[in-house]
């Protein structure tokens, strides 16, 4: 019998948090996947530390998990798809509850979510994290084994989480899309998710963000030339330019720091979460910082802005805050603060607004502010990390899984998922099931249902 449970990011975008199951007769074994946390709850912004709010606090915001239905469980294995902190951030919240079970994932996953933990304040978390390597196979239990596919995503090392069972393998997405021109160079393993689909796939968990488009997701390299197209063009004699994107996008930043040597510019990172996101990607060679620099401390940032207020024509600013995020360092830069933009500034904003009430409020009060101070603004220089419908279709005929359960999304996207799974031959109810946040799909017997007793 597989079990997957859909313990949280099953009715909204954000605090991702999934567990596989397997029995055959005795203890149920488990293995978690990802540990998330849902920002906008706590309007925290990628500057501030998560690990600083109470776990009691979050839960009650719903900012976290409720893992409550796995405490029983015999966990033995807690994998990591990526590094974004809605799949992450409450690692060090959370893992505590599974005393010593091993965490596992890509090197940059881990080490992300090892700074995460050790900025953690009210615990200490003894879990050992193990960095593993794509398309090793690790055997975490007498019947269960891990494995990470490298697909491709806005953050590198990006993994489709695969949980191997004497009944099938279950496949967990993660976030992802199929970017077969990314300038980082990464590429996902078709090979091997084509492999497993010859093997045989018992269950397809897939993100179901940007299923209901109908379009394939267009390359980083297509996010790349929207840049380069605006900022190396005759035109451009704007003294300050300012870029703001996600810290965690190493294949943006890498593009802008190439852009401003091409204009004999200095790349110029200001923000805690930029440092800490370049300066990891930095030590495993997946971003070259030949010219830039990045700064994180309170006081090094009000320097260095004054120090590049003075010449704007030789710096490209790069600042967190895309989405208006209070306390994040374009919003204070919009508030007066740090800065003093004005007619002759460019704010390019090169990141999408996360689609959520609060965010696009957020984003339109930053936006007003700018425009009152004569900014000129350019909006819309980016690509998403997340699969269309036709990657999701692409990924259904090479896995053909026996059951899917979309994830990742709110109500309405993974019953968008599921109008997908009908059009390849699946029907709701029966192989295809939309879950919640809290219930199980069971799976065994020939027979596979949606049920809700493993919250009581």
């Amino acid at each position: 019998m597989i079990k997957i449970y859909t313990i949280s990011g099953y009715e909204e975008v954000g605090k991702n948090m999934t567990a596989v199951g397997y029995s055959d007769g005795g203890r149920e074994e488990v293995v978690i996947i990802d540990m998330g946390i849902r920002l906008d709850r706590v309007l925290i912004h990628e500057d501030v530390n998560i690990q600083q709010f109470p776990t009691k606090e979050l839960q009650k915001l719903g900012a976290i998990p409720d893992d409550s239905i796995l405490r029983d469980k015999k966990v033995v294995a807690i994998a990591l798809t990526h590094g974004h902190l809605d799949h992450i951030g409450a690692v060090a919240k959370l893992a505590p509850h599974y005393p010593d079970v091993p965490i596992y994932g890509t090197p940059y996953t881990v080490k992300l979510a090892k700074s995460e933990v050790k900025s953690e304040e009210y615990f200490e978390v003894k879990n050992p994290m193990y960095e593993t390597q794509f398309g090793e196979i690790v055997q975490v239990s007498e019947n269960l084994a891990i494995e990470f596919v490298r697909t491709t995503h806005s953050i590198p090392q990006a993994a489709m989480v695969v949980v191997h069972t004497p009944e099938g393998a279950v496949v967990h997405t993660g976030d992802f899309k199929f970017d077969n021109n990314n300038p980082l160079g990464e590429r996902p393993d078709y090979k091997r998710l084509k492999e497993l689909g010859k093997e045989g796939v018992k269950v397809l968990i897939a993100e179901s963000t940007r299923v209901a488009e109908p379009t394939k997701t267009p390359s980083e390299a297509v996010a790349q030339m929207l840049l380069e197209d605006f900022f190396l063009y005759e035109g451009v004699d704007e003294k300050g330019l300012i870029a703001t994107t996600f810290a965690s996008h190493i294949a943006r930043l890498q593009e802008l720091i190439w852009i401003a040597n091409k204009m004999n510019r200095q790349a110029v990172f200001v923000g805690r979460s930029l440092a800490k996101y370049t300066g990891i990607a930095k030590q495993l060679g997946l971003i070259k910082m030949k010219g830039a620099r990045a700064v994180k401390s309170p006081n090094a940032i009000g320097k260095v802005l004054s120090e590049v207020s003075s010449a704007r024509e030789n710096y490209l600013l790069v600042v967190t805050g895309h989405q208006g995020e209070p306390g994040a360092v374009l919003t204070r830069m919009a508030n007066g603060e740090l800065y003093d933009l004005g007619k002759d500034d460019t704010v390019v904003f090169s990141a999408g607004t996360i689609p959520n009430p609060l965010n696009m409020a957020q984003r339109y009060v930053l936006e007003t502010k700018l425009r009152m101070k004569g900014v000129r603004m350019i909006t819309g220089l980016h690509v998403s990390g997340h699969a269309s419908r036709e990657d999701h279709r692409y990924l259904i005929r090479m896995l053909n899984p026996e059951n899917i359960v979309p994830a990742h999304g709110e109500f309405r996207m993974l019953t968008h998922y599921a109008e997908l799974a009908e059009e390849e031959g699946y029907l709701i109810g029966r192989d295809v099931f939309v879950s919640r946040n809290g219930y199980t799909v069971e799976i065994g017997d020939g027979v596979a249902k949606l049920s809700s007793e493993a919250k009581n």
